[in-house]
């Protein structure tokens, strides 16, 4: 089966750069109508160029997604642009604290959640609602972490709403699934994004990366939005539920 996404509209959040913006990329090369979030234009200014660049153009829409009330609006305007929405990609995430969870005081559980877990509930119950009452199929995927299924020694609070978020995911797929909307994960180790860059500058964790990861590096955005591909097209037509790990062999080594 072809793997295409022709004929789809596409909710892709946190897609000014790294990861969001590759699976934009990806997804409308698939042949999807795209709409991008971040929270400033300007950034989604920029994103939005350096697509028309290989002929790409998407929609920006500048929202912070964890903010309350923030869903409704941004898929409201989604279907204002698009008309419909078929797959949302839940993708924006925060860290604010890099350090033992015992030092992360309440603000940064809050903000932490806010935009990792409850944003991602909240878009998935519009985006969800949108589907049923037009009787369609559909598809999302979320962005998890290997923080997620892992220890997460000095990103703790992070690696617990990467955890819910594939929790999130496992129920929405059963009880949507009889709506016929499909509801997975992908799951990225270490990747070379802005978000990764403060451990990206850590040699020694790069080195303690490559030595254990079994493909003996660490990821690329494009590697993840490959996937994100997959989950959302009609090629994975029986799939949900499920998290795809997407690490070079890290989690499975000892």
């Amino acid at each position: 089966m072809k793997i295409s996404l022709e004929g789809k509209t596409a909710l892709v959040t946190g897609a000014s750069r790294g990861i969001g913006l590759a699976i934009a990329r990806a997804y409308a090369e698939a042949g999807a109508r795209v709409a991008i979030v971040s929270r400033k234009q300007e950034n989604l200014d920029q994103a939005k160029a350096e697509l028309a660049q290989d002929g790409l153009d998407v929609e920006t829409i500048a929202a912070h997604v964890g903010k309350e009330g923030a869903a409704e609006q941004l898929l409201s305007e989604v279907l204002a642009r698009l008309g419909r929405l078929d797959v949302l990609v839940n993708n924006a995430a925060t860290n604010p604290h890099f350090g033992p969870m015992v030092s992360a005081d309440d603000k940064v559980f809050d903000k932490t959640f806010e935009t990792n877990a409850r944003a991602y509930f909240s878009l998935a119950r519009e985006t969800a609602k949108h589907l049923v009452a037009r009787g369609a199929p559909g598809s999302m995927v979320f962005v998890s972490s290997t923080q997620g299924i892992l220890a997460s020694p000095l990103m703790g609070v992070y690696g617990m709403t990467k955890a819910a978020v594939i929790s999130l995911a496992k129920t929405l797929a059963v009880e949507l699934g009889p709506s016929g909307i499909r509801v997975n994960c992908v799951a990225p180790g270490l990747v070379d994004t802005r978000f990764a860059a403060s451990l990206l500058a850590n040699d020694d964790l790069v080195t303690r990366w490559n030595e254990r990861a079994a493909l003996r590096r660490y990821g690329r955005p494009e590697e993840v939005a490959g996937a994100a591909v997959f989950l959302a097209s009609d090629a994975a037509s029986y799939i949900t539920g499920q998290t795809l790990v997407i690490d070079g062999g890290y989690s499975i080594s000892a």
